[in-house]
């Protein structure tokens, strides 16, 4: 158990004089790291190959984040998929943000919408595919990473449109309800 003597009071300062990633904020001095902040605008999207109809945006990854993960969202174009995949040890979850489609997963088909999770275990077989109308936006993490964020990097660097920033930054509510 930490003493409480060890423990930083809250500065005196207004909350607008500091950052919320300022090390004075830490109560563990020695012992804080200060977290990774991104924005959307700070992601950077690829398509694996040229023939995909997907695209990932990598958000965290071993390099930036200093751990065996990779942390992205995926972006299918209306009627994309993923090819058929699977990872040795790894297991990878899909949070859909957006859209509506189906996994398969070892002959198992289950539709998917947003609010969905699935978690593929390692060495299953599987596929993620946009049957809706609107692109198909999943949140994507895979742990240890096994290579994944190098296989997203060696892809064609491509950039996020207005609807994935939108997507991205939630502001797609907001837009949808606008549009009358």
């Amino acid at each position: 158990m930490v003493p409480l003597s060890v423990y930083r009071k809250p500065s005196p300062l207004p909350d607008n004089l500091l950052s919320p990633m300022d090390p004075s904020r830490c109560s563990l001095p020695n012992r804080c790291m200060l977290p990774i902040y991104k924005s959307p605008r700070d992601y950077q999207a690829y398509q694996i190959s040229p023939q995909d109809s997907n695209r990932l945006a990598l958000i965290f990854d071993p390099v930036i984040a200093n751990m065996s993960l990779t942390y992205c969202v995926e972006i299918f174009d209306v009627g994309g998929k993923t090819p058929p995949n699977r990872h040795q040890i790894a297991v990878e979850m899909f949070f859909v943000l957006k859209g509506q489609g189906i996994a398969h997963c070892d002959g198992k088909v289950v539709p998917i919408q947003a609010g969905d999770s699935i978690l593929v275990p390692p060495s299953g077989i599987h596929v993620i595919e946009n049957i809706g109308s609107t692109r198909l936006y999943t949140l994507c993490i895979m742990v240890p990473n096994e290579d994944f964020a190098e296989l997203i990097r060696s892809g064609t660097p491509v950039a996020l449109d207005e609807e994935d920033l939108a997507v991205l930054g939630r502001r797609d509510r907001s837009l949808a309800s606008t549009e009358v």
